[in-house]
């Protein structure tokens, strides 16, 4: 059984948002065309939301105010629980999704394994349940949370695939070097088209 994680297709994370990426509405839109003709090939289709507290520095992953973030370990607020920036961004349509995952709630998460349904249930659980042995990886950002969540897949002993015409990557450099070491970790770089 094949699963498909999409990975934090927010406002925040496409262009005009918080931490804006380069092509991310266009892997949004694509993610979707995908979905409209391969939905049928996936016995689950996780989506996952960073979903920040808006009270609180979120563990440190907020740079404080008057503080610039240093873009590796701080970041500008983003994300917040139900704001417009951590919404899906509008040319994801959400319709085929069969769970929707929020992480990130007070504490720093990169991966969409940190994340837990509004049942409670985390992705590997909903995964396991389902029978999946195979998943495969888009969304945004490749060099973070794509990265995290396609390495977490591989360590919990799932035959990964990342579709690296539906990632965007916060920098070229960056993006490039987060699929070697997903392919080194035995992951299948493939592409849609």
């Amino acid at each position: 059984m094949r699963a498909l994680l999409v990975v934090d297709v927010q406002n925040d994370f496409c262009e005009g948002g918080a931490l804006a990426v380069t092509g991310g509405s266009d892997v949004a839109a694509g993610i979707t065309s995908y979905l409209c003709e391969h939905a049928s090939v996936y016995a689950v289709i996780i989506a996952s939301r960073d979903w920040h507290d808006s009270n609180n520095d979120n563990g440190g992953h907020f740079a404080l105010a008057g503080e610039k973030p240093d873009f590796v370990d701080t970041w500008p607020v983003h994300c917040v629980a139900g704001s417009d920036g951590a919404a899906y961004h509008p040319a994801f349509d959400t319709s085929l999704v069969t769970h929707h995952v929020k992480k990130g709630q007070g504490i720093p998460a990169y991966s969409l394994f940190e994340g837990l349904s509004e049942e409670g249930h985390s992705a590997e659980s909903i995964l396991r349940t389902a029978g999946v042995t195979e998943v495969d990886v888009v969304g945004i950002a490749t060099d973070y949370c794509v990265l995290a969540s396609a390495r977490d897949s591989v360590g919990a002993g799932f035959r990964v695939r990342i579709l690296t015409d539906l990632v965007a990557a916060v920098a070229k450099e960056t993006g490039e070097a987060a699929l070697e070491e997903l392919h080194n970790l035995g992951a299948v770089l493939d592409h849609t088209r």
